[in-house]
């Protein structure tokens, strides 16, 4: 759409299940919770992997999502030409689309098999954990997560990949 001059490249907009959303501006604690996210995750990763921020994955014909932060494997050269198609953890910073981001956004990413799924819930304080993709026929996507849980800033939250992140470390 951008090629056909539909939408330029200042438009934030996010294709979900066919639909392209507009992405709500941040405000400063979302911004806060990305960038604190990212830099806990690059102190723990191992080589063959990088975090992206805010950047498209490739999932399936009907979604391209930015998600705030993805853990890729492989270099990010590895991505020059095309987009990932998956991650190994994707995280959603939320207040306003929590609800969203729970529902239609966790639907999506169990359906295309993404191991771990965080929310970092700015409302509550808290992160929200989500593992083990399953089939769910009632979900948007027909999958969704079987194991939520949720983590307290006092807590640490080992990840599947290797490696262990402390929640304080990720919320503002």
């Amino acid at each position: 759409m951008t090629e056909a001059g539909v939408l330029t490249e200042n438009d934030r907009v996010e294709l979900i299940g066919r639909e392209i959303l507009t992405v709500t501006p941040q405000k400063s604690p979302h911004a806060t919770a990305v960038s604190l996210a990212n830099e806990a995750l690059r102190a723990v990763l191992a080589p063959n992997m990088h975090v992206r921020s805010q950047l498209p994955l490739a999932m399936g014909d009907d979604s391209e999502p930015e998600p705030d932060v993805a853990v890729i494997r492989g270099s990010i050269r590895d991505y020059r030409d095309a987009h990932p198609r998956s991650a190994l953890l994707i995280i959603e910073v939320s207040d306003s689309t929590l609800a969203f981001d729970r529902r239609v956004k966790g639907s999506l990413y169990a359906r295309e098999r993404v191991a771990e799924y965080w929310i970092i819930n700015l409302v509550e304080s808290v992160v929200e954990i989500y593992r083990d993709p399953t089939e769910d026929s009632s979900a948007r996507f027909g999958w969704s997560y079987a194991r939520p849980n949720r983590v307290t800033r006092t807590e640490s939250i080992p990840l599947s990949f290797g490696g262990v992140v402390s929640a304080a470390d990720l919320l503002p």
